[in-house]
């Protein structure tokens, strides 16, 4: 049994990334910054809930000290808490635009992996999961024949195109941590106003399979549903 731990996870990909974990047996911590909805949606997929803003450094923090009070480590943390920034022409977008996309998407992960890695190494296989998307690959945008190519935005992007370096280099600085970036596909979730045209049922799959890779699995990559992605 492994403890898993899912940020943003009362709704869409967090929400069905954590009840597809604890189907498989393991013990889930619901991330939540509404205590009350965390609480609520824990009870519902038969995990537990901890309070956790990613954009707190103290919360993040306090998160880390409940489970390693109850547990004692960690063994897969999904990084999925993320804001899809604003929409806007990108001659419009601030700095201040940027800044808000990266804290909760960039900075949320470094927050997160600074608390939580004392907690992995204490694992005998540690897994990292950052949902990222093909939107963060600069290859995908750059390329006219692909779907990414097609989405204009500046703020998401980027914050995930950093998401996507983090990964890397955590990865190269933890060789024993399984660490990748996933991305689902275009899902309908409330970043995009559910217009994707996957459900969360299928844009979890990547996310599940990845948590839990064994100790021979692969490490600093971006994977799809159907492979691996250019960063």
């Amino acid at each position: 049994m492994a403890i898993a731990l899912v940020t943003g996870a009362t709704k869409g990909l967090g929400r069905e990334t954590a009840r597809r974990l604890a189907a498989e047996g393991n013990t889930v911590f619901v991330g939540a910054r509404d205590s009350s909805r965390g609480k609520e949606s824990a009870e519902e997929l038969n995990c537990e809930a901890v309070q956790l803003d990613v954009d707190d450094n103290d919360s993040v923090a306090a998160a880390a000290e409940q489970i390693r009070q109850r547990f004692g480590r960690i063994d897969i943390l999904v990084n999925n808490a993320g804001i899809g920034g604003p929409l806007k022409r990108i001659n419009e977008v601030s700095a201040d635009d940027l800044q808000e996309a990266f804290n909760t998407n960039t900075f949320g992960v470094v927050r997160m992996m600074h608390a939580f890695i004392p907690l992995l190494e204490l694992s005998e296989n540690p897994v990292v999961v950052n949902v990222s998307s093909g939107l963060g690959s600069m290859t995908l945008c750059n390329a006219p024949t692909t779907f990414e190519f097609t989405v204009p935005g500046l703020a998401y992007h980027a914050s995930k195109s950093a998401l996507n370096m983090l990964t890397v280099q955590y990865s190269k600085a933890y060789p024993n941590f399984k660490i990748n970036a996933v991305d689902p596909g275009f899902t309908a979730t409330d970043i995009n106003g559910n217009q994707g045209s996957q459900t969360v049922e299928q844009g979890v799959e990547v996310i599940v399979r990845m948590a839990l890779i064994g100790p021979d699995g692969p490490t600093g990559g971006f994977f799809h549903a159907r492979g691996s992605l250019p960063w």
